[in-house]
């Protein structure tokens, strides 16, 4: 019984390319011309219908009226009951009867969404005998689609298929990237249609709301691009019919407008859905009306599904020999890690087996401020360790120039990926992967402009022209792919354990060194040194004096050298060297160092200038620790036979208020790889040092943590023909 008198339920909008991402293009409130629909509650009452009703019924349906009093045909009620018995959380899947009403074809399409039973009267141009031959052709299409073994080969027989039972004037696939852009990989087109085989199309040709109905829909049927619009009629102040579902469901202004421009008369969409993901579609045009049955739409739905299994099976297939290689990769190299004593030279040795697993084509490491380059050159890849995180929690990615720090991005040239793992940061050790540039001449499918008119009048509109609009796209590399991201981490997992378990070993290893070197060679050394006075005083003959200094000098360097390994030890356990801060004059302190280096060296010289008193607070024992350290770099490392340089310099500029200790030798510049870990312990260049074999890297380290206790600063130039060390420490309030 007519309770009230239905009203339209939804009234035209102005859409344009501004407002067109909020359209709510799941409840359009209108249907597509070639077919009528009815709505019930889910207790089966009408609750609206389209206009157009009457091409169907023999009476106009009334507002709350029993679905079973409407008169409709059997395998419709049947339909409906059906539905309203296994509507679950007020949906119900669709279900389908070809019948014929007043001598029409239709067919009947049925679904519950959201608490409503939806129906849907499509009409069809097509006989039964006809549809049983596309259903026919389908099935021996599924067949070839299977058989498939790559992606491509698969996207390019589906086009063929597809056009060939449906009789589309072009049928293209879709495949999208991650940033929603789509390509065209596949097209089957009619021979004096211009191909769109390679051309790209922006991620804004698919708002998000119209991707999510694809993804929820995976297919939808424009039968006449020109139709008009059919409204739906419902109860005064009712919820929009949500149509997510409805075959019949009228789309957007923007997107009839969008298939105008391209010249398209009919448009199928059938989408490829992975893992919830919209993957792929398949797009399909007519350059003027067409209607394609129901029953032919689903069997290209069915495709589509076999399309999305066959590519999970590809996909996990390249997947799984990835996965395999990768794990042979990582035990391979941990098993070197494990053996091998420098890391940097087992991951350089399995550097073909990285570079392959994680498609890449270049590798740095690096580890204690050594860097190993392999494909790139040393500058930039001491560039690009410079440029990781001090304190990194994860692999780092970058794809693209706009991602490295701006002092880098100029240098780069074409070195524009990079996978970075952070293996061990406390020494500062890392594997990092590089991937070129991309450069690529994207072919957009027209230039993605913004039109103020067009079919629809004076408005924002979308482009108007699909030639091939042509962009170098440059700074970027391929993104990094989950799978290889995956494997990245786990090959970090195993790099972290072997780092720690090596860290752990050497700690252990240390641990009882240093309780050696402190407890069971001093006492020794000790006694040797007295030993030696005692040979140096002995009145006599021979060489027992000579034997004696000999003595002392050898048992006061190896007391030198355990002094220096125990301070490390503490430094490396984060414990300060314990200084005792007393006003020194540092001019003072720098003539008695260097007469003592004069009368232990007398064939060398040194030539000191100071402008002194020059006072700091300082630990007297400690500072002359850090000169002594100075002294003895230059001696060792620079040239024979020149002299040594000591200059206390003025204290004005930017140094004033700091005392400026220099201390320079005659040498070529350090190189930059050597400059970067100049202050480390146990560098290549101390400890392979023929003239200093006993020397293990270890004075500047020291003596730099010295000089940070007293709050200063000490730092390395090349000037002059001159390798140069300054340090500068504040000077003592009043003494300035």
């Amino acid at each position: 019984m007519k309770s009230s008198s239905p009203v339209p339920m939804a009234a035209p909008q102005r859409v344009d390319l501004q407002n067109c991402a909020d359209e709510p293009i799941h409840i359009p409130g209108f249907i597509q011309p070639h077919g009528a629909l009815l709505f019930l509650s889910d207790a089966g009452l009408v609750e609206g219908w389209s206009t157009n009703i009457a091409t169907v019924l023999d009476n106009e349906p009334a507002l709350g009226q029993p679905f079973g009093t409407l008169g409709l045909p059997e395998a419709v009620t049947e339909l409906i009951q059906e539905c309203l018995a296994t509507m679950e959380d007020g949906d119900a899947p669709a279900t389908v009867a070809a019948l014929s009403i007043g001598g029409r074809e239709y067919d009947c399409v049925v679904h519950g969404h959201v608490q409503r039973v939806l129906v849907e009267f499509e009409t069809r141009e097509a006989s039964m005998a006809e549809v049983a031959q596309f259903a026919i052709k389908a099935h021996s299409s599924i067949d070839r689609l299977r058989r498939q073994r790559s992606i491509e080969g698969l996207l390019e027989a589906t086009v063929r298929q597809i056009r060939e039972f449906t009789g589309f004037d072009r049928v293209m696939a879709y495949r999208f990237r991650s940033d929603d852009s789509g390509d065209v990989v596949a097209e089957a087109r009619r021979d004096d249609l211009v191909p769109y085989l390679g051309q790209r199309y922006p991620a804004g040709d698919i708002p998000p709301q119209a991707r999510r109905l694809y993804v929820l829909n995976t297919l939808r049927m424009i039968a006449d691009v020109g139709y008009h619009a059919v409204p739906l009629l419902g109860a005064e102040g009712s919820a929009p019919l949500d149509m997510s579902f409805a075959v019949l469901r009228s789309v957007s202004p923007v997107h009839v407008e969008y298939l105008q421009n391209m010249g398209v008369g009919a448009s199928m969409s059938v989408s490829i859905v992975i893992h919830g993901r919209l993957w792929g579609l398949i797009a399909c045009h007519h350059m003027a009306p067409k209607r394609v049955p129901y029953s032919v739409r689903m069997a290209a739905d069915v495709l589509a599904q076999v399309i999305a299994s066959t590519v999970q099976g590809i996909e996990a297939r390249e997947d799984a020999e990835l996965v395999e290689h990768a794990a042979k990769v990582r035990t391979s190299l941990v098993e070197s890690l494990l053996l091998e004593d420098d890391p940097l030279e087992a991951l350089v040795e399995h550097g073909d087996g990285l570079l392959e697993s994680t498609h890449a084509q270049a590798l740095v490491v690096s580890q204690y401020g050594r860097v190993v380059c392999r494909g790139v050159d040393q500058a930039l890849g001491d560039a690009i360790v410079a440029s990781l995180p001090a304190e990194p929690h994860d692999i780092v990615t970058r794809t693209s120039v706009k991602e490295w720090p701006d002092a880098i991005q100029a240098r780069l040239g074409k070195w524009v990926g990079m996978l970075g793992l952070p293996f061990d940061p406390p020494s500062g050790g890392w594997c990092v992967l590089l991937r070129t540039e991309q450069i690529e001449e994207v072919a957009w499918g027209g230039k993605p402009d913004k039109t103020q008119a067009g079919p629809l009048g004076e408005r924002l509109t979308p482009r108007g022209s699909f030639e091939a609009w042509h962009e170098t796209v440059r700074g970027l590399a391929h993104p990094w792919e989950d799978g290889i991201l995956t494997h990245a981490r786990m090959m970090l997992g195993e790099l972290a354990r072997v780092s720690n378990a090596r860290r752990a070993q050497t700690e252990s290893t240390r641990a009882q060194l240093l309780a050696m070197l402190g407890h069971d060679l001093r006492d020794p050394l000790n006694s040797i040194n007295m030993a030696g006075m005692v040979l140096e005083r002995t009145d006599g003959v021979g060489n027992k004096g000579t034997l004696g200094k000999r003595i002392q000098s050898s048992s006061n360097r190896m007391q030198r050298m355990i002094g220096q390994v125990l301070d490390m030890s503490r430094i490396d356990r984060g414990l300060s060297l314990g200084i005792d801060l007393q006003p020194v004059d540092l001019a003072a302190l720098l003539e008695d160092m260097v007469e003592e280096a004069r009368l232990a060296y007398p064939t060398i010289v040194y030539d000191l200038h100071t402008v002194g008193p020059a006072f700091v607070l300082a630990d007297g024992g400690r500072l002359g620790q850090v000169v002594s350290n100075l002294l003895s770099n230059a001696r060792h490392h620079g040239e024979p036979n020149q002299p040594i340089t000591i200059r206390l310099v003025p204290r004005d500029g930017p140094d004033l208020g700091l005392a400026v200790l220099e201390i320079a030798n005659a040498g070529a510049p350090i190189p930059a790889e050597t400059e970067a870990a100049l202050f480390n312990p146990f560098k290549r260049s101390s400890l392979n040092n023929p003239r200093n074999r006993t020397g293990m890297g270890l004075g500047l380290y020291i003596a730099q943590q010295i000089v940070r206790e007293h709050e200063g600063e000490i730092d390395y130039r090349h000037e002059n023909g001159k390798v140069i060390f300054a340090v500068r420490l504040p000077l003592a309030p009043n003494a300035h």
